[in-house]
């Protein structure tokens, strides 16, 4: 069984105080990533599609450096700013995961506002085991 903070230099430093990611048992829970380019701490540019590529890289940080990878994500949220951009974040979404793989749950919802003026924000969970 594992504990303790997840941490990786390859994805955004917290903009609160929160880890990156917590593990609880075999259970990794990745806090919410937004389109922040790890190196600059600014949302990269080109709009929602880039931000959502971006926001999912910083996840693919931080699972690395739990030794975990996408086919351990169990259950993804994502919020949006405007839902009209469901379709465009979907399929970035979707370019992370390999045809015909076992998909993690998920829920997208539209929300008032994100951090730091972000259009998208992604959250994980995922498994060891």
């Amino acid at each position: 069984m594992q504990s303790g903070a997840v941490y990786s230099d390859q994805a955004p430093a917290a903009v609160g105080p929160y880890s990156q990611a917590r593990w609880a048992g075999d259970f990794l829970f990745v806090s919410g990533q937004i389109g922040l380019e790890p190196a600059k701490g600014q949302l990269v540019n080109g709009g929602v599609q880039f931000q959502a590529i971006q926001a999912m890289r910083n996840l693919a940080a931080i699972l690395q450096a739990a030794g975990l990878g996408w086919t351990q994500v169990v259950k993804v949220t994502i919020f949006l700013a405007n839902m009209v951009d469901f379709a465009v974040v979907n399929q970035a979404y979707a370019s992370f995961f390999e045809e015909g793989a076992a998909l993690p749950a998920r829920v997208c919802v539209a929300v008032a506002g994100l951090p730091k003026g972000a259009l998208v924000e992604i959250e994980a969970v995922a498994c060891k085991g």
